[in-house]
Parts: structure tokens; sequence; C-alpha cells
């Protein structure tokens, strides 16, 4: 084997830049946008969002005059415009988890911690990255959701609502927040666990799995614990008229807040404190 004499020498970088979170929010964005998985997952969750109203209110519209009077009572024009918010709701929280989660199932993340040492703009960066993006996707969804739906209902006076009647606009917008809301308290899940499929059965555990199973308590129990369940105190805000033991739209929302700023408190404190 021959030695070599000389050491190979790197030129220097002709622009060195600081890293600051402007540039780190860019980065993010910059892998965001790459992955075909982020391209998929918001599709489907506008698609979602969308396609489900418009198919409830056809099939409302064309059974209305068979449907029973108790059926009707049921059937709320925006109960019906916002169908798509509970569905697509499970895409918005797939993708949350996937945009930390996949960085760890690679080995990207450590790339990500030596070109960011100090770890927690890494985090604001992609909170704030998927908040903007998820928010401005379904607010647009939710509209068209909304006239849509309404569109088709229009041969039935009494399914016909508009923005401008009472609480009808902060339902609708409050749709599209509680759905941006979905993906941060998804996303800080994700960066607790660092397991992609650990922290989608989380999310499902708390929002599909625990509700259900609160009906097998005593009635006073339910009643005392399900309306400060995340899923049930993230509900109030796109709903329009809420039960005897439920939240206000305000305190529900609130309380939901309250939930994602612990799981992100919790996932920024691991993640300084873990190695990677």
């Amino acid at each position: 084997m021959s030695n070599v004499d000389g050491a190979v020498s790197i030129p220097p970088l002709a622009f060195r830049g600081r890293v600051t979170q402007a540039r780190v929010v860019l980065s993010e964005w910059t892998k965001l946008w790459s992955l075909r998985s982020t391209r998929w997952s918001l599709f489907a969750a506008v698609l979602m969002t969308i396609a489900f109203p418009l198919l409830f209110a056809v099939v409302t519209s064309s059974r209305w005059g068979s449907m029973r009077p108790e059926e009707r009572a049921h059937r709320h024009p925006l109960d019906i415009a916002l169908a798509g918010v509970n569905v697509s709701q499970l895409a918005i929280a797939v993708l949350g988890v996937l945009v930390i989660t996949g960085e760890y199932s690679t080995g990207m993340i450590r790339a990500t911690m030596i070109a960011v040492p100090k770890r927690l703009p890494v985090l604001w960066a992609k909170l704030s990255v998927y908040a903007v993006v998820s928010f401005l996707l379904m607010v647009p969804s939710v509209l068209i959701a909304f006239f849509a739906s309404q569109a088709i209902l229009s041969r039935h006076h009494i399914l016909q609502i508009s923005l401008s009647h009472a609480g009808v606009t902060r339902s609708v917008l409050g749709s599209a927040v509680y759905l941006m809301l979905i993906g941060i308290f998804a996303l800080a899940i994700g960066a607790i666990l660092r397991n992609t499929a650990g922290g989608i059965a989380t999310f499902a555990g708390i929002f599909f799995v625990i509700p259900p199973l609160m009906n097998i308590l005593p009635t006073n129990w339910n009643n005392a614990i399900t309306p400060y369940l995340p899923s049930e105190a993230g509900r109030q805000l796109f709903s329009l008229t809420r039960g005897s033991h439920a939240l206000s739209p305000a305190a529900g929302g609130a309380l939901f807040a309250g939930y994602c700023v612990l799981a992100i408190a919790i996932a920024a404190v691991l993640l300084v404190l873990r190695d990677t």
C-alpha cells in the first residue's frame, strides 16, 4: 500500500451564512414540499374535505322527500358541509407525524441536527411550516365544501344557510383551524415518539379509540370527562350547536390549543435531552 504524501486541501466556501430561524424555515419548507408523501397526503385531505360533503348532500337531497321527521332533524346543512373534516383529519395527522418521524427512519435527522446544532429551531420551523401549509389549504377546501353542498341542497329551502347566519362563519373557519391544530398535535406526537407507526397509533388511540370507550363509563362520569378530551374539545371549534355538557367553542378551542402546547413542550424538552 502506498501512503498519501500530501493532504487534500478543501477550498473555502465562497459564502458562509449564519444559521437563522428564517433559513431553517426555508429548509424545512424545501424538505416538506420535495416529498411525494406530502403531495399525496395533502391531496387526500383536500379531496375528502370536499368530496364527503358533496356525497352527503346528493344523498340527502335525493332522499329528503322520503325521510322520516326524525331523520330530517339530524340532517343539519352545516353538518353536511363539514362532514369531510372528520375524515380528512386523519390524512392531516398522518402527514404531521411523517414530517418528523420520516427523518428519524431514514437517518436524515442526524444531518439536520448537525446543520442546526441548537435543535429547537428545527422543531419551531417544522411546526410553523406545516401549520401554515395545512391552514392555507384547508380554508379554501372547507369554503368550497360549504358552497358546493349548499348548491346541491338548493331545492330544499329548509336546508339553506349562509355565512351570515349566527355562528356559521365561525364554524366553517373553525374547522380549518381545527385541522391545523390536528397537524400540530400529530407532529408533536411524532417528535415525542420518533416512530411513524407509534405516532399514528397514538393519535388514532386518542382521537378514535378513547372517545367511544367513554360510553362504557357511568353516564355522570362520561359527561364529566368526555368534554375535556382533545377530540371533543377541538370539535367545538366547528360545532354550530353544543350539548348541555359540552364546552363552548372558545373554551373548547383554548383547551385543544393547550393540549397542543403541552405536546410541543414535551417534544421540545425531549429533543434537547436526547442524543438525536
